[in-house]
This record gives structure tokens, sequence and C-alpha cells, in this order.
């Protein structure tokens, strides 16, 4: 399939700038065919002048039409069949069956927000009514609800080309809540984005949308990136990617003469804490549990497990044992791109040089084909403590595993953690009940705790948390996965004493579409 490699500004396709670049094949270090145009600053601007116009018209549609829109998005792009896949395996070295099923979850992330925007119950409308003859002072009407913001930027993620990306979940839930949205395409995968952005451009016409509801640009320029996040229409800024980068952004946003919000996901350590009492009825099986979880994806995911504590005793010498033969065994896998590699290369040959090496790969790693060797290391608690680089990320397939003396040694380690997405807990009922205190410690540092299983693997519903406290995002409060991604995009109004016919229809006496309200109080769905 030919690419046409440019900008979509609106419902245009624009190349005005000079710089071009193509994508390169990770698993044979091959350029792949289609030149990609970087945008620029002119074009950026342009696309978000259209954002800005089309905002007051978006932001008023019908749920329904809203609705519509985004089913139609996931339509357009099942309506790229095989191709879509095929060039996304080729910019990602990803296998198809995981490409098959990151699209089924692009696709359904949209209906599940299409579905929460008819039914219409996530604007939180609160209603206090009147109390004329109150003393000493008459108390107003008062009515609130939820609104968008305005256009949103969208900076795509490395590892997730679809569902973390150009439609992922970031712009549905931007567009759900009535806000246009402009796209940053990733630079190692732009014929994936193009199709996508294609794809959504298509159901922007076919919707009859403002043409500003939705536009992309490739580059890989970081005046490009401020600029984004700095000008004055972009209202929220969505990121998946590093710390470095996300930091820099979300820098950029405060500096702003008007501060806006960017709601960035910067990686995470996801710790496993293996409690006595599992460790010794089912250590094998939790060894074999977490060797999947680590090297899934080639330790692309973001809740892969990066640290693991236990006790230390001859359970967890076993553990290590096994830990040894089954990453040994663990063949070299290919990385979405070389930036990556060589930042888990410096990783793991830091970690060799501060923790013991248990096991790499037996295989050689085939640098052409930027493949990395899967490796765990060993360490206490105690240097754990010592040294904050062990604490750090290593973004591919590898973990740490740490021995703690005392139950002292184990909280400590606990509370010594950063924010994190994830922390597991492989337990019995008496162990929980044992060490009751970690789970309160882990309360605070964590968006999700996950018991005996392992947080690879995130679930994509209503009471999903993917956020975690700072630096795992900017903002812990907050999740990107999931309904309630919804309210990153949105703020609450106030309207005192409006008549009923001037107020959103959501806020008014009759109850027309049957959303649930907190009315004086209390849920209802009934009529005033």
């Amino acid at each position: 399939m030919a690419h046409h490699g440019k900008n979509m500004i609106g419902g245009e396709l624009s190349a005005a700038g000079t710089q071009k670049f193509r994508a390169l094949n990770p698993a044979t270090g091959g350029k792949l065919e289609g030149d990609f145009v970087e945008a620029t600053l002119a074009e950026l601007d342009k696309a978000l002048d259209l954002a800005a116009r089309a905002f007051p018209v978006y932001r008023k549609l019908a749920p329904d039409q809203i609705a519509a829109f985004l089913e139609r998005i996931g339509a357009e792009i099942v309506a790229l069949g095989p191709a879509l896949l095929e060039r996304t395996g080729a910019e990602t070295g990803l296998p198809a069956a995981r490409l098959e099923g990151e699209r089924a979850r692009t696709v359904g992330q949209l209906k599940m927000f299409a579905d929460l925007v008819r039914e219409g119950s996530w604007v939180d409308a609160r209603i206090d009514r009147p109390i004329p003859d109150r003393t000493p002072l008459p108390k107003p009407d008062l009515r609130r609800m939820l609104i968008p913001i305005g256009p949103v930027a969208v900076f795509c993620a490395s590892n997730f080309p679809l569902a973390f990306s150009v439609a992922g979940g970031d712009t549905a839930s931007a567009l759900a809540s009535g806000n246009p949205v402009l796209v940053k395409a990733n630079r190692a995968h732009p014929g994936c984005a193009e199709m996508v952005g294609d794809a959504v451009r298509k159901a922007v016409a076919a919707c009859g949308l403002p043409p500003g509801v939705f536009s992309m640009i490739h580059g890989a320029n970081h005046d490009l990136n401020l600029r984004l996040v700095k000008h004055p229409h972009t209202k929220a800024a969505g990121f998946t990617g590093s710390l470095k980068g996300g930091r820099a952004l979300f820098d950029a946003a405060a500096s702003r003469p008007d501060p806006i919000p960017v709601y960035a996901e910067m990686g995470s350590v996801n710790p496993v804490f293996i409690l006595p009492g599992a460790l010794r009825e089912r250590g094998d099986a939790i060894a074999e549990g977490l060797k999947g979880s680590v090297t899934m994806g080639n330790g692309q995911f973001c809740t892969k497990p990066g640290v693991v504590l236990a006790f230390d005793d001859p359970a967890l010498n076993r553990f290590i044992e096994i830990m040894k033969g089954l990453m040994s065994q663990q063949p070299p896998g290919t990385l979405l791109h070389p930036g990556i590699l060589k930042s888990y290369d410096e990783g793991v040959k830091a970690f060799g040089t501060l923790a013991h090496v248990v096991a790499t790969s037996a295989t050689p790693a085939d640098k052409t084909k930027t493949q990395a060797e899967a490796a765990v290391f060993e360490t206490d608690a105690l240097h754990l403590l010592k040294e904050p680089r062990l604490r750090e990320e290593v973004f591919g397939p590898a973990t740490l595993l740490v021995r703690c003396g005392t139950r002292d040694e184990l909280e400590r380690a606990a509370r010594a953690m950063d924010g994190h997405l994830t922390a597991t807990i492989h337990g019995t009922d008496e162990d929980l009940r044992e060490f009751a205190p970690l789970l309160a410690i882990l309360e605070e540092r964590v968006g999700r705790i996950v018991y005996n299983g392992f947080p690879t693997g995130v679930e994509v519903c209503p009471s999903m948390n993917h956020g975690g406290p700072y630096p795992a995002t900017t903002d812990g409060k907050f999740t990107s996965v999931g309904t309630a991604a919804i309210y990153r995009f949105v703020r609450p109004v106030c309207f005192q004493n409006l008549p009923d016919a001037a107020l959103p229809q959501e806020l008014r006496n009759k109850n027309v579409r049957k959303i649930w309200r907190l009315v004086d109080s209390k849920l209802s769905q009934d009529d005033l």
C-alpha cells in the first residue's frame, strides 16, 4: 500500500516542510517504503486554528452524533483490514496476533466511549433546588455539570501503535467529551499512524463534522512538541512515553501564561511482593508467571514487573534457580526501535555493575535485528535502598530479584518506592493478615494493586485505573484506561438561578435523557 506521507491539517493533506524521514523495520534493520514529511510550525498553527473554530460546533453536538462518530472511526479502522496489521508489524516488529488483539482493543475502546456518551450520566449533573424562604438567606437554584475544555494534543506511544496512539484511549476520551484533537504521530510507526489517521478523517467527513475536529502531524522536532503544548489554543495534552519526554511537556505547559494540564504516563517499575506462604506453596508457578510477565511483548509494557521482593530463605533460593533456568532459555526478542534497545542495553549494563547477574538469554542477541537478551538480576534490600538506580525502570525484558532479611527491610523497601502504576502481592490469606501494613504502604504509592496475579494485561473497563503517583504519571488522580479517562478533558461549570430554557438539556427540570443526576443530594432519574 502506497503512503502519501503528508500531515493531516483538518480535512486537507499538507506537505509544506522540507524534512523527510522513513520508518525502520526493527526486525531487519532496513528502511520501509514511504517518505513522511515533518510538519512545520505554520502547519501546526493552522491545525490548531481549525480546532479552535471547530470546538464551539463540536461541543454542542447531540450525544448520539458524537457516539456515532466514535463508532464510525472504529468501523473505518476495521475496514483497513490486513494491510494495517502488516504495516504496523513491519514498523514495530510486533507479531500479528498481538496486533489483532490491539486493534480489537482500540475499536472496543471507541465503542465503550460511544456507549458512555449515549447513556449520558458521565456529565455528573448535580442539582440543588432553591429554598427562597430559607433564613437568614434564601438558597439559590444551583446546577452543575461537566463540559469539554477545548482542543487536546495527543502524543502517540511507541509501544502501543494502535491502542495508545492515533485513535487510542487519549483520542477516544477527548473526542467523546466534545473536544477536537490534534495528534502528534510517533516517528517509529508513521505508516500505521497515517492509515489510522486517514480512517479518522474519513469518519469526520462521513459524519458531516467540522474538519478541525481532527488533525495529525509528523515530526521529531523538539520545538514542534513544545509549540504544541504552549500554543494558546491547546487546552490539555495526553502523553505516553519516557519520564524525560513527559516532564519536558509538563514543564512547558506549566510555563504558559495560562498553564494547562499534561496527563503524562512516564513509566513504572511495578514492584512484586512474594510473601512467605505463597512462596512456599506455589513458588514454582509464581516463577513461571513472573517470567511470562517480564518477557511479554519483550518487556515493553508499562506494567512490566521490574523488581521482585521476597524473604531470604530456602524457598527463595529455589525460586531464583527456577528463574535462572527460565530466563536463560528465553530467546532474544526484537524491540520496537533502536532507541529503546540502546536505553535497554544501558540499563542492563548499569544493573550489572550494581547487582549480581543471575542469568541472561543463552542465545546472543542479533543487534542488526534490534534484539535484546532477557536478563534477571539479584540484590538485597539494603543495597536496593542504597542505590536509587536499582529502583528505576529498565524498559525491556529484565527484572531484579531482591532478598529481604526482615519484615522491616521489606516495608522500608516498599516505602522507598516512587509512584508506580501497579504493585503486586502474592500471598495466602494468612500472609495478608500478617503483612497488613504492606497493603497500606502500597495504597499510597500505586494506582492498582494486583493480588495473586501479574500486572501485565490491562482490562479496558469502567473500574480500571491505569495511573499512579508521580513519576508514574503527572497527575495520579486520573486514569488513561477505562471510561474514567474522559474526566481528564472536562471541567465543571455551575449555573445559578438560570431559567430552565437557558440551561443545558442535562440540567433542565425535565430529564429527557433519563440520565442519573444528584438532585438535592439524592441520585435520581426523575423529572423535577
